[in-house]
């Protein structure tokens, strides 16, 4: 994946059938489920290949917090870059962190306060 391009969107929700109901209906997504600690990621699929994923938001956010969707944007190395965010005024939300299969991951917010994730594949997300 090349460095500074959005690569992934996820929905975190407090309702995922409504989620994928509605998306399914209205965009004709289809979905696959993956077990992860905190219960079933859903892959939103288009002609088979991933798009976005969603994902229940219970133990995940703060109460409070409404459903939402997360950009990730593809970095080349997120460590080396979530300390530029803080040499840039901008905020770590998450500290960097691995998801099996999938990448390195860190969640932080712009000097505007603009929240986003920025992550390193491990692989395609389609594959």
């Amino acid at each position: 994946m090349p460095h500074g391009v959005f690569t992934w969107n996820e929905l975190l929700t407090s309702d995922v059938e409504k989620a994928k109901t509605f998306f399914a209906e209205t965009i004709g997504w289809t979905f696959t489920g993956k077990p992860i600690p905190l219960g079933t990621y859903w892959l939103a699929e288009v002609d088979g290949k991933p798009v976005a994923g969603i994902m229940d938001m219970k133990d995940v956010t703060p109460p409070g917090v409404p459903p939402h969707w997360i950009s990730y944007l593809e970095v080349d190395d997120v460590d080396a870059r979530v300390k530029a965010v803080r040499d840039q005024g901008g905020e770590v939300q998450r500290e960097p962190f691995d998801i099996e299969g999938v990448g390195r991951i860190a969640l932080i917010a712009d000097p505007t306060g603009g929240f986003m994730g920025w992550m390193s594949w491990a692989k395609s997300p389609a594959g």
